[in-house]
């Protein structure tokens, strides 16, 4: 149910940042609230309901971008490991932290795609590595905004299992 949750709500967020994105006029830059989602679940979610609902999501993203498929999905899932090794070194309790938290994933996921796709041979626009610090700003901004939501949808309710990825 919680992955119905999430994918609802990610499809939602998708719309809602397709529609700002046009209405403000950016055509390189976009905001990554997929990122943002699989933040926290990173920091909120288990490691195997966590690994899905990432895997889910950048699944979801993969098909709205319209990028090579199966880049977003990998990226999710490994921005997800990476966030949940973050997350064993780092405190994150406030919106602001939270936001912190979710534009260093932003980084972590921007780079990622861009590195795969190079290996790959499907290269990405070098103009979205030139908008990289206006999206992580918007990503940041984006992350203020749904920080308060996202525990309210019941994302996340399990506390993480103790250790560096769920384990001891």
């Amino acid at each position: 149910m919680k992955l119905l949750v999430t994918l609802v709500l990610t499809l939602f967020l998708l719309a809602l940042e397709s529609v700002v994105v046009k209405y403000l006029g950016l055509s390189v830059a976009r905001i990554d609230v997929t990122v943002a989602i699989v933040a926290f679940l990173a920091l909120r979610a288990g490691l195997l309901e966590g690994a899905v609902a990432a895997y889910a999501v950048g699944y979801l993203l993969d098909l709205m971008t319209g990028q090579p498929t199966g880049l977003y999905t990998l990226v999710a899932l490994v921005t997800f490991l990476l966030g949940r090794l973050a997350a064993s070194l780092v405190d994150v309790r406030s919106a602001t932290s939270f936001a912190g938290f979710a534009m260093a994933a932003d980084v972590a996921h921007g780079l990622l795609a861009w590195a795969i796709a190079g290996v790959t041979g499907k290269q990405l626009h070098l103009a979205g590595l030139a908008a990289s610090p206006l999206e992580v700003l918007l990503t940041g901004l984006a992350a203020l905004l749904i920080f308060p939501l996202l525990p309210r949808f019941g994302l996340g309710a399990e506390r993480r299992e103790p250790g560096l990825l769920g384990q001891r």
